[in-house]
């Protein structure tokens, strides 16, 4: 399955918005959850609102850490990141429908760089192309559980 996989950040997809929002595209966005460990800034900070915009949107709030400071945000690798199961549901039916994927967060860098790294690496076996291009930086967090739910999910599919 071919499906065009693009990395924005919060800046570039607002920018895309405004001139116009391509068809047949499906969104994942990530956002920093608000639980007060972003300090001053998330206050005032509230995730892209896609009504009207886009309608296959799935958003996560997930701090993009790694693994060794999970436990200072009282998580552990099987805590973190509980929506990546149904993530790999919608990813295999937007991949179905020949849709699309713009994964976006923040700054476009580490954590929808790894989303769609592992997309890539999933239906390509191309995933190393995000992780060598020096302008990303991919959350090995997020990239290592999503790989592996969108294998769990091919092999109960095959069953």
């Amino acid at each position: 399955m071919k499906t065009n996989v693009e990395i924005m950040s919060r800046k570039a997809m607002n920018i895309l918005i405004e001139s116009g929002f391509p068809k047949n595209t499906a969104v994942i966005s990530f956002y920093d959850p608000k639980d007060g460990r972003g300090g001053a800034r998330l206050k005032e900070y509230n995730p892209i609102n896609y009504n009207g915009i886009c309608d296959c949107v799935f958003t996560v709030g997930i701090h993009d850490i790694d693994i060794e400071i999970l436990g200072e945000y009282g998580l552990t690798y099987e805590t973190y990141f509980p929506e990546v199961e149904e993530l790999a549901d919608f990813i295999y039916t937007v991949v179905e429908q020949g849709m699309d994927i713009i994964c976006q967060c923040e700054y476009g860098q580490s954590r929808s760089a790894a989303c769609a790294a592992a997309i890539k690496e999933h239906f390509e076996k191309s995933g190393i192309e995000v992780f060598a291009d020096y302008r990303y930086y991919p959350n090995q967090l997020i990239f290592n559980k999503l790989r592996d739910a969108l294998s769990s999910w091919k092999q109960k599919k095959q069953k």
